[in-house]
C-alpha cells in the first residue's frame, strides 16, 4: 500500500485520500474545523495548514515575509515555506509533511486561532459546547496568549431559532460552513446559505423555510464550536458531568451507531449522538433516532402489574404460573418483539419451543412507515433481522394471531414488548383471550388490555445484540441501572420458567450471548466483527475521546 511520512511516521493511505484523511484514518489528529470526512472540502478554516516538502528535484515553495526583530527593533526580510491545507492536499506516494514538528506550522495555527477568537464572545461558562469546543481545546493546543485586540467586539445576531430544533448565534460562529454543506449534501434540503464577507460573514436561513427535515439535530451535531445548539439539550446538562455509552438507535432497521450520554449520578440519559460506522450510517443519524433517547424514561413501566394494581415480584411470578398451568400447548400464543435485542427473543424462543413445545410463534413490533431514503428506514423496529433469524427465518404475523383469538384456537397470550403493528382498536380484539401476559419496558397498546405486566428493562439498561435491515449484527452496550423493579426481559423469561419448574436459567447476559452462538452463522460473525463493539470492534473512537471530538464536533 503507498504511503505518506507525516513527522516522520509512515502513514498508509487509500486512493484519492488527502493528507488529514490518511492521518484521520491512522488515528492521528490534524486540527481542523471545517473539514468533515463525510463533507465535501471547504479548506476555509486555515487550522489544518502543513509544511509538505517539495518532491525531489523541485525548488520549494517558498513566501517573503517580514519579521520584527527585537533585537534591531525593525521588520526583517526572511522566506518561509508556503504552508498548504491537508484537507485540500492529495497524498503522493512518498510524501513528507511535517505538522506538530515544523514551527511554522505552529505559528500558523496559532494566528488561525488568534484570528478567529478576535470577535469571539468570552462566554464559555453558559455555552452549550463548553467542555467539547474546538476553540477551547485548539487555544490550549496552539494558542495560550493574551488577547491583543482591545476593541469592543463586532455584535451580531444572537439566539436566532432556526427552526423547531435548532438556535442560532452568530457571535460564536466562525463560518466553516460545516452546516451549509451537510444541508445540501446530506439532508438534501439546501436551506442554510452564507452571506457578507469577512468578520462580517453568518449563516442565515432562506427567506419563508425553516431549517426543518429529518437531520436537522446534525447541523448542530457537525457544529465545531457552539454556534448552532439544540433546543433538546440546551442549558440541560454540562459534558464534562456525562458518562457515554456504546449503543445502537432503537428507531428503525437501519441499526445507526450510537453514544448514548447520561449523568451517572441521577442515572439520566440526556442525548444521543452519532458513532462512526462506514457499514451503517457512516457518520450521521437522523433527528427521531436522535431524540429517541427519551424513550429510556418516558411511558415507563417499573413495577409488576396485575389488572393495573402493583404486585411483587413474587406475585407476578406466582400468578403467571398459575395461569399457563395445564393449558394444552396448541392454545398458548408465545410472541416476540422486533423492539426488543436477540438476547430476549432468544430465551423467550427457547421456552415456547424446548420447554412450552407451541406449535405456532407469533411476531409483533411496530407498524412499517415511510422511509426517507438516506437513513431513516421503513421498518420501524431494530432487530426484525435477528428476530427471523433467531426463528430460523419466518413467525406468524400478528393478523394471524388476531384471527387465532377470535375463533378461539388461541387462549392464552404471552408477549415480549408493548408494540403493535396495528391499531389500539384492533389490539382490544385480544380481550378475547383468557390470560394476556406481557413483559415489556413501556407502556403502549399491549400492556394495556394486558392481565399481567413484568416490567422490562429498556435497551438503555441493559447490553443485547441487535441485526439491522443489512442483516449486520451490532451490539449495545448498558448505560443506565434498570429503574424501578425492572430487568431485562431475558430474566423474567428464565425466572417464569423457572417458576413452571422449567431448567432455563442464565446468570447473566454473557450466558445467553454465548448460548446464541450456535444460532448465528459464520457470515453473521464476520460482520459482527465489524460493526458490533464486542472487543472484536473495529472503530475509530477506539484511538480515543478526544480524536472522536476531532472529527465530529
Amino acid at each position: 500500500m503507498p504511503s505518506i511520512k507525516l513527522d516522520g511516521r509512515e502513514i498508509p493511505y487509500q486512493p484519492g485520500d488527502t493528507i488529514i484523511k490518511a492521518a484521520h484514518r491512522a488515528g492521528i489528529d490534524i486540527p481542523h474545523y471545517c473539514w468533515h470526512p463525510g463533507l465535501s472540502v471547504a479548506a476555509n478554516c486555515r487550522m489544518c495548514l502543513v509544511e509538505i516538502a517539495p518532491p525531489a528535484g523541485q525548488r520549494p515553495l517558498r513566501l517573503d515575509v517580514l519579521r520584527w526583530d527585537d533585537t534591531a527593533k525593525q521588520y526583517i526580510s526572511e522566506g518561509k515555506p508556503k504552508l498548504q491545507p491537508s484537507c485540500q492536499a492529495a497524498c503522493v506516494d512518498g510524501m513528507e509533511v511535517k505538522s506538530d514538528s515544523s514551527s511554522f506550522v505552529a505559528d500558523a495555527r496559532k494566528a488561525v486561532q488568534e484570528f478567529l477568537l478576535l470577535n469571539h464572545p468570552v462566554d464559555c461558562p453558559i455555552c452549550d459546547q463548553a467542555g467539547e469546543c474546538r476553540l477551547q481545546d485548539y487555544w490550549l493546543e496552539h494558542g495560550r496568549y493574551k488577547k491583543r485586540m482591545t476593541d469592543e467586539i463586532l455584535h451580531k445576531p444572537k439566539a436566532v431559532s432556526f427552526g423547531p430544533t435548532i438556535v442560532y448565534d452568530a457571535e460564536r460562529c466562525i463560518v466553516c460552513t460545516r452546516c451549509v454543506r451537510f444541508v445540501d449534501e446530506i439532508a438534501k434540503d439546501p436551506v442554510l446559505e452564507k452571506r457578507e464577507r469577512g468578520n462580517l460573514g453568518e449563516i442565515f436561513v432562506a427567506p419563508g423555510r425553516q431549517l426543518d427535515n429529518n437531520y436537522t439535530l446534525m447541523t448542530e451535531h457537525v457544529c465545531p464550536v457552539g454556534a448552532l445548539t439544540s433546543k433538546d439539550f440546551r442549558f440541560k446538562a454540562r459534558v464534562w458531568f456525562l458518562r457515554t455509552a456504546r449503543s445502537i438507535c432503537q428507531g428503525c432497521a437501519t441499526g445507526c451507531n450510537a453514544y448514548l450520554d447520561y449523568d451517572p449520578r441521577t442515572m439520566t440519559a440526556y442525548r444521543y449522538r452519532p458513532r462512526e460506522n462506514e457499514q451503517v450510517n457512516q457518520y450521521w443519524m437522523c433527528d427521531v433516532g436522535m431524540l429517541s433517547y427519551r424513550r429510556a424514561h418516558e411511558d415507563r413501566i417499573l413495577e409488576p402489574q396485575l389488572n393495573g394494581h402493583r404486585i411483587t415480584t413474587t406475585e407476578a411470578l406466582a400468578h403467571a404460573k398459575s395461569l399457563f398451568s395445564d393449558v394444552p400447548p396448541s392454545q398458548i400464543a408465545l410472541v416476540l418483539s422486533a423492539q426488543h435485542n436477540s438476547e430476549d427473543n432468544f430465551v423467550l424462543w427457547r421456552l415456547a419451543k424446548e420447554f412450552l413445545a407451541v406449535p405456532r410463534v407469533y411476531l409483533t413490533g411496530r407498524a412499517h412507515g415511510p422511509g426517507d431514503g438516506i437513513l431513516y428506514h421503513s421498518d420501524k423496529n431494530p432487530n426484525t433481522s435477528g428476530v427471523l433469524r433467531i426463528a430460523g427465518g419466518s413467525l406468524e404475523s400478528f393478523e394471524t394471531l388476531l384471527r387465532a383469538v377470535e375463533q378461539e384456537q388461541i387462549t392464552h397470550l404471552l408477549f415480549l414488548g408493548s408494540d403493535a403493528p396495528v391499531d389500539i382498536s384492533v389490539v382490544s380484539k385480544l380481550k378475547k383471550a383468557k390470560s394476556i401476559v406481557t413483559i415489556t419496558g413501556h407502556e403502549g397498546a399491549l400492556s394495556s388490555i394486558a392481565e399481567l405486566v413484568l416490567p422490562a428493562a429498556v435497551w438503555a439498561e441493559t447490553a443485547g445484540t441487535y441485526v439491522n435491515a443489512k442483516g449486520i449484527t451490532q451490539r449495545s452496550e448498558q448505560a443506565l441501572r434498570p429503574h424501578g423493579a425492572s430487568r431485562p426481559a431475558w430474566e423474567w423469561i428464565a425466572l417464569l420458567a423457572q417458576a413452571m419448574g422449567f431448567d432455563l436459567s442464565y446468570k447473566n447476559v454473557r450466558e445467553v450471548q454465548r448460548a446464541m452462538a450456535p444460532e448465528s452463522s459464520s457470515a453473521s460473525l464476520r460482520t459482527s466483527s465489524l460493526a458490533s463493539t464486542s472487543p472484536l470492534t473495529i472503530f475509530v473512537d477506539g484511538h480515543s475521546h478526544a480524536i472522536f471530538h476531532s472529527v465530529y464536533r
